[in-house]
């Protein structure tokens, strides 16, 4: 890969009228990066309208089907858009949310991709951060039985990596399982994961109802992307242990 070869950034957005307008146009601003492709996953607002005039090429989910199934759609598109007006084929991936850190300072992860050296970097925010939560926690455990190596950061979703890396580890596993699901498919692949320390802090999560039962939701993924890829009793016994859904929503009231 040379530093003119076009690396393609891939949002998703869900209700981020407010933000990504903003991301489109920084990731367009980044060195290299050609297309910028949003995918709306099930958005209530208008994101698409602010994405498409802020320069992105968008496609658009009817309904939220979560961040590997946008992931899928619009890299799909990518090999449609790239096929039909003979662009030159994008050799990585910059994957973002519209609603996460800026993309400026997501300028790291493309390096070591663009250099050769990884075949997928993950961002790790370095800054003060809340101890793991229990989805968090049981991707760690899972991914470090399945592969020998425990990520800090195996939920982030600010990724960069090859196209060969995306299309060995699709289809994806569902919802937040395809973070995980992408890890474990690259690491036993013999690919190179690199994480990338970012100086920001790590969002915290709110304590709202909604926010409790994202979480729950989120777990449930996670457990089963790694059940489907072994016997992962730190993955199951996790959820076990927590009661399934309703324990998790029990363990955030607190």
């Amino acid at each position: 890969m040379t530093s003119r070869t076009p690396i393609a950034c891939v949002i998703w957005a869900k209700d981020a009228q407010r933000q990504v307008a903003d991301c489109v146009r920084a990731a367009a601003a980044l060195p290299g990066i050609d297309p910028v492709i949003v995918c709306d996953d099930g958005s209530a607002d208008e994101t698409a309208k602010y994405a498409g005039a802020a320069g992105a090429i968008v496609v658009t989910h009817q309904r939220a089907r979560g961040w590997a199934a946008a992931m899928e759609s619009a890299v799909n598109a990518l090999g449609i858009l790239e096929q039909r007006d003979r662009r030159s084929e994008a050799a990585s991936l910059l994957l973002l949310s519209a609603t996460g850190a800026q993309p400026a300072d997501l300028a790291p992860l493309v390096e070591p991709i663009r250099s050769g050296r990884a075949d997928l970097t993950i961002a790790v925010p370095t800054g003060e951060a809340a101890a793991p939560g229990v989805p968090e926690t049981a991707a760690m455990r899972g991914i470090a039985e399945l592969t020998g190596w425990t990520p800090r950061a195996p939920l982030a979703v600010e990724r960069c990596l090859t196209r060969r890396a995306f299309e060995l580890t699709s289809p994806l596993a569902a919802g937040w399982g395809g973070a995980v699901s992408m890890l474990v498919d690259v690491w036993r692949a013999g690919l190179t994961v690199e994480e990338v320390e970012l100086d920001r802090p790590r969002r915290e999560s709110s304590l709202d109802l909604t926010e409790r039962f994202d979480r729950a939701v989120q777990l449930a993924e996670v457990t089963r992307a790694l059940a489907a890829r072994g016997l992962v009793q730190a993955g199951l016994s996790e959820f076990k242990e927590s009661g399934g859904i309703q324990g998790i929503l029990k363990r955030f009231k607190r």
